[in-house]
């Protein structure tokens, strides 16, 4: 019977770990981390403006977040810490979780540590993957 039992949780961790995870408006995956943190998996080809585009899409949808609220990169661009064989970017929207102080930024880079950006700023990058029915 243990054995059974065994087998039945192994088969549903992964799931588990993964309806945990939140698909952005441009369908990147970002997972919670615990606290403020939380990780964009990078897919696709998106680059730093759909990577800060799935953070704001998260922050605002999950954390119920204002566009006035700041997020900075934790851990830059690099191997994923929530998973083997991705590459992650790790945000969080609290300065005191910075390994260095919080720095302003203009850009959209995803490469510096300790860089912010507010919430309204990056969600402007999700622009693009909203279709409008004038559009069609």
């Amino acid at each position: 019977m243990r054995s059974i039992l065994a087998a039945v949780i192994c088969a549903t961790v992964p799931f588990a770990a993964h309806a945990q995870s939140y698909e952005a408006i441009n369908r990147l995956n970002v997972i919670p981390l615990g606290g403020s943190s939380f990780e964009v998996i990078e897919a696709r080809g998106e680059g730093p403006s759909g990577i800060w585009c799935a953070a704001a899409s998260y922050a605002q949808d999950r954390l119920g977040l204002t566009n006035s609220t700041r997020m900075y990169i934790k851990t830059p661009r690099g191997p994923s810490i929530s998973g083997a064989g991705r590459i992650g970017v790790v945000f969080t929207t609290d300065p005191n979780d910075l390994p260095s102080p919080p720095q302003k930024s203009y850009s959209i880079s995803v490469d510096q540590q300790s860089i912010g950006l507010t919430i309204g700023h990056s969600s402007q990058y999700c622009k693009d993957y909203i279709i409008e029915l004038n559009d069609l």
